[in-house]
């Protein structure tokens, strides 16, 4: 397979799972939840280890991000707090203590959807996984679907006021 059909797959899978992160985003937004999706997904071939969304409102709890609770959920089917192969997917760019959760579970690589000029630590405000001063790099791909990802939380958000 040439190089191009590695990436042109990449890009396939990474909107295929994105959506399942959207779909879990849309459950959250019904229970009145700010709607963020995840999913972990395994290797090359993409088995699926958590899927979540944020519940810091029903489960009142500060840290129940959608990231954590996938983050969570994964080392808990792989065994290990090492998740190494592991890819996450999440609609929203993860704030300072996912990213930071990230990177102390050893994840691979981080997908998200819509960038977070508030509260993003990935780049938009702070880039926490950037930091050369860390002892673990997650590779990253933003912008994944972002019109519909953020489509999701403005439309959550303009139903509040």
């Amino acid at each position: 397979m040439a190089e191009g059909d590695d990436a042109a797959s990449r890009d396939s899978a990474d909107e295929r799972w994105m959506r399942v992160a959207l779909a879990a985003a849309l459950e959250a937004a019904a229970d009145g939840e700010v709607p963020v999706g995840a999913v972990a997904v395994l290797g090359p071939d993409g088995r699926q280890l958590a899927v979540d969304r944020n519940r810091r409102e029903s489960l009142a709890d500060p840290t129940a991000h959608a990231e954590m609770l996938v983050i969570t959920e994964a080392a808990a089917a792989v065994g290990s707090w090492r998740l190494e192969g592991v890819t996450v997917y999440v609609t929203l760019e993860p704030c300072a203590m996912c990213a930071g959760a990230l990177v102390l579970g050893r994840v691979d690589r981080l997908v998200y959807g819509a960038p977070d000029p508030k509260a993003g630590a990935c780049g938009s405000v702070l880039d926490v996984l950037g930091c050369e001063g860390l002892n673990h790099r997650v590779e990253v791909t933003g912008g994944v679907l972002p019109d519909e990802c953020g489509s999701v939380l403005s439309e959550f958000f303009a139903a509040l006021r």
